[in-house]
């Protein structure tokens, strides 16, 4: 069977679709006009027949792939494990780089040309392309006549430029799934090159090693940890070992780093070096705070920002309340600041979803297509980007429609919050009898004790046992339905009763309340001190607006000496600006062991404040957030939703001409709602 990439491109929509799908949704999936999808389905009839497939042509709703399961099964098998294939010019770029990194001796142009099914000048265009890449990854593209082609330089750069490759060609659903059959063969060559055979066994290994301080990282900084430390078992596996460096890394995670290399020792049976064992601690050095004294994460204002002009931009042309939405809010924080950073590295979106999408939510997905582009000028965001945007705005519109029911259920999508809020949203739709008590990733759902739950659903593969969830899609289809019931009456149903008593429903509601006096308790204990100071006074320099508004601070006892946090301050703003923009606003926040507690203070000056170097900054409002060097979890969250309150208009006209108490009011009308979230 020989097909193009094009042929097979239609193939993977129609198998990877339970309804029908138009001629027009698989010609704008796959760039092509429609006349040439009938073209290309007119001869993939012949071939389907073949194997006892045939194509199911409905008037006016579309196509479907009709055929016995296991003919089905067979026939995507001997897809995705075919050789003869025309690959795309990206596709075949990752396959070039991923031979390179495999292979120990340099590869002749011809190797590559007849692997890949294509001319030896196209091959050397390829590597034109990759050249400059190579480069920034600090590897030397090695091309000579009668030598072949080869990559130079460290392996530790090598394994950088191997995980880059999965960064920006893997999602959750490659790197967790277990049909390994379904994937395409350039998925199939990456997730060979990270040693996904390894993947479960690492995981098992830092799950060990959580409690020595990998539970304090993020999902985005656990998952590229599990990536980088399955490469490394691969690459040792394979005779690649790291070289020592000539500066012998501080091997200052000692007890996380001993306790991880005997974790792993257990599960993988491998010798690590020396170089191996610094390499390691390295990965393992936490590299979630750009500065060391920021409260809060470099980058936050502006997600915030880009948050609020796209909801206010939706407000506009659609009548729905989303800026009252927090939950929203929230979910496109969390999502936008991981899918930009990935646009802006160059990553591939992928949306499997993006047709049926368009299809259903055709007017939505054309209003968030003008506000993305409106609000997003820097980069180009692509369809599949804004597909994921639709569920987050779906499902704020269905939740502004409906209320919450009544049986105990945790949604683990890796979409994205917007994706579970909406399948959330449908499940309640169809079966009233679940309550959605909690959203979760791969990594956490692993993790929740099973007391606290009666049904994980997912939309992906999970590393449990088959009675502990259920696999649907985030669109939950009738049949999907139907099988959620069958599952919740056979098997969910079917445990033994019990399990949640009296005394561990009076022990969650005492835990949650508990947890809500910690966060009452913070926000009590920064809007009670907050004061409005008024500067009349002129300064000649930052240094000397700062060293007079420390001076406030420290009379108020939250910190002991104006010098060391001055300094700090300083530190920060050459970092990057503390100006808001389009605000009048500056918020200037440290973290230290020498401020005693959290403090929020509004400084209004009579002159714009001075920069660096003299620079104007059309500021007259000043903020100052100090927090101490350790700080709850819950007093950093309240921290961070103070700062999202500066974007919103009423809290900067509050902030330019309000008055004290006023202020608190705002602040503590806003921090209510936020607790209710936490309820």
């Amino acid at each position: 069977m020989s097909l193009s990439n094009r042929n097979r491109q239609i193939l993977e929509l129609l198998m990877n679709r339970t309804d029908d799908i138009t001629a027009g949704e698989i010609a704008a999936e796959i760039n092509v006009s429609t006349r040439t999808v009938h073209r290309e389905l007119s001869e993939l009839e012949t071939i389907l027949a073949a194997y006892g497939l045939t194509l199911q042509k409905k008037s006016g709703k579309g196509i479907h792939l009709q055929a016995e399961p296991e003919k089905l099964e067979a026939f995507r098998r001997l897809l995705y494990g075919m050789t003869d294939i025309e690959f795309s010019a990206e596709d075949r770029k990752i396959m070039i780089l991923c031979t390179l990194l495999q292979e120990e001796e340099p590869v002749k142009l011809f190797t590559l040309s007849h692997d890949l099914g294509v001319t030896v000048p196209t091959i050397t265009h390829d590597l034109d392309e990759l050249d400059s890449w190579i480069q920034k990854s600090d590897l030397i593209l090695v091309r000579k006549r009668g030598y072949g082609v080869g990559l130079s330089g460290s392996e530790a750069n090598k394994r950088r430029m191997i995980a880059q490759l999965a960064k920006n060609g893997l999602d959750e659903a490659d790197l967790f799934g277990k049909n390994v059959n379904s994937h395409s063969p350039v998925t199939q060559r990456l997730l060979e090159l990270i040693g996904k055979e390894n993947f479960t066994k690492v995981e098992a290994a830092l799950w060990l090693a959580e409690d020595e301080g990998l539970s304090e990282l993020n999902e985005q900084d656990y998952t590229n940890l599990l990536i980088h430390i399955s490469i490394t078992i691969a690459r040792i596996q394979q005779g690649r070992q790291v070289e020592l460096h000539p500066e012998p890394y501080s091997l200052r995670q000692n007890k996380l780093l001993t306790h991880t290399i005997e974790h792993l020792s257990k599960v993988i049976p491998i010798e690590l070096t020396t170089a191996e064992i610094f390499y390691i601690a390295e990965l393992l050095e936490p590299k979630s705070l750009k500065h060391p004294n920021q409260l809060l994460p470099m980058e936050e204002l502006s997600y915030m920002e880009i948050v609020w002009k796209l909801i206010r931009n939706m407000e506009s042309s659609i009548a729905a309340r989303f800026s009252d939405d927090r939950s929203l809010r929230e979910g496109l924080l969390s999502h936008l600041e991981s899918a930009l950073k990935r646009l802006q590295a160059g990553a591939t979106i992928r949306n499997p979803l993006l047709s049926q999408i368009k299809k259903d939510y055709e007017a939505l997905f054309e209003a968030i297509r003008r506000a993305v582009d409106k609000t997003i000028t820097a980069i180009a965001v692509p369809d599949e980007e804004i597909g994921f945007l639709v569920m987050h705005f779906g499902a704020s519109i269905e939740r502004q429609k409906q209320f919450r029911r009544n049986v105990k259920a945790i949604l683990v999508c890796t979409s994205g919050i917007g994706t579970s809020k909406m399948l959330a949203v449908r499940l309640t739709k169809e079966l009233p009898q679940i309550d959605i008590i909690g959203h979760a990733s791969w990594f956490e759902a692993a993790r929740i004790p099973e007391k606290e739950y009666d049904l994980i659903i997912s939309t992906v593969d999970l590393p449990l046992d088959e009675d502990q969830y259920l696999k649907l899609s985030p669109l939950l289809t009738k049949e999907e339905a139907e099988r959620l019931r069958l599952f919740i009456q056979n098997v969910t149903l079917q445990k033994e009763a019990g399990e949640r008593n009296e005394s561990l429903q009076e022990a969650d509601s005492t835990n949650r309340l508990h947890r809500i006096q910690h966060y009452v308790n913070e926000i009590v204990s920064i809007i009670d001190p907050f004061a409005v100071y008024p500067i009349e006074q002129s300064f000649h320099s930052l240094r000397e607006t700062l060293e007079v508004i420390c001076e406030y601070v420290r009379h108020s006892g939250v910190i002991d000496e104006v010098e060391p946090i001055v300094n700090l301050l300083l530190e920060r703003e050459r970092l990057s600006s503390q100006v808001i923009p389009d605000t009048g606003l500056a918020l200037f926040h440290i973290r230290s062991e020498q401020v005693r507690k959290p403090s929020f203070t509004l400084f209004r000056l009579k002159e714009d404040l001075l920069l660096d170097q003299g620079m104007a900054s059309d500021v007259k409002q000043l903020l100052l957030m100090l927090g101490p060097k350790e700080l709850s979890k819950e007093c950093l969250e309240v921290l961070s939703e103070i700062s999202s309150f500066l974007l919103i208009p009423d809290m900067i006209e509050l902030l330019k001409s309000g008055t004290q108490s006023e202020i608190k009011h705002f602040l503590s009308q806003e921090l209510a709602a936020f607790l209710e979230n936490k309820k």
